[in-house]
């Protein structure tokens, strides 16, 4: 008697059409399904109409990048895997992606047997990164006293779970706190980085305050 297999579907999100349908061709198998778009308005249509378990998610897709998705997917209800597949990325990038929430970063300069293998390790829950990555030290900081850092702990906590996606309702159960004290944290978040929107606040501290994270 045969065992049934949960048949896993995949999205990838490219720019270049040859590579994605490359790709999604080769990985392509009988428990293991992979759509493909180029855009990120694309995906989030694609996830609204159908379960997906893993996207593919490259870096830069012109004027978008990655970031941009992981908010906008969580709060679309999307709660699967989500794997960087990228010709380049930085090492801030790298580590701000990976404080959203990603399972890891591939260089498309790997072979194809490695990325099953990402994600292989991805969908068990584990972190997969790039030879370049693993070893990777972090910048020396200059001399002197550091500077006094803009958000306190609870503000960082707050805002890593806007980053993610999480309605303020969320954001208060994990944190084990009051929604209008997430409401308020957030006003407080607002003023401090001069903005008025959700949104805003977002774009502004992928663009200038990375290191508070």
């Amino acid at each position: 008697m045969e065992t049934l297999e949960h048949t896993m579907h995949a999205l990838l999100i490219d720019d270049h059409a040859i590579f994605r349908q490359g790709v999604a061709g080769a990985l392509t198998e009988p428990n293991m399904t992979v759509e493909h778009c180029g855009t990120i308005a694309e995906a989030l249509d694609i996830i609204a109409r159908q379960p997906i378990d893993l996207v593919l998610l490259d870096h830069d897709l012109g004027s978008e990048r990655a970031s941009h998705f992981l908010p906008m997917a969580r709060q679309a209800g999307f709660h699967g895997r989500v794997l960087v597949v990228t010709a380049w990325i930085t090492e801030n990038e790298a580590r701000r992606l990976l404080r959203q929430g990603v399972s890891g970063i591939f260089l498309k300069h790997a072979p194809l047997e490695e990325l099953r293998e990402a994600i292989r390790i991805a969908m068990a829950g584990g972190t997969f990164l790039d030879r370049s990555f693993s070893r990777t030290p972090e910048k020396p900081t200059p001399d002197g006293p550091p500077a006094e850092p803009l958000f306190n702990d609870r503000q960082r906590r707050v805002l890593r779970g806007v980053l993610e996606g999480l309605s303020n309702k969320e954001i208060a159960w994990r944190l084990q706190i009051s929604e209008s004290y997430v409401k308020s944290i957030l006003q407080s978040l607002f003023q401090k980085t001069g903005v008025r929107t959700r949104g805003q606040l977002v774009r502004i501290v992928f663009e200038r305050y990375e290191s508070e994270l």
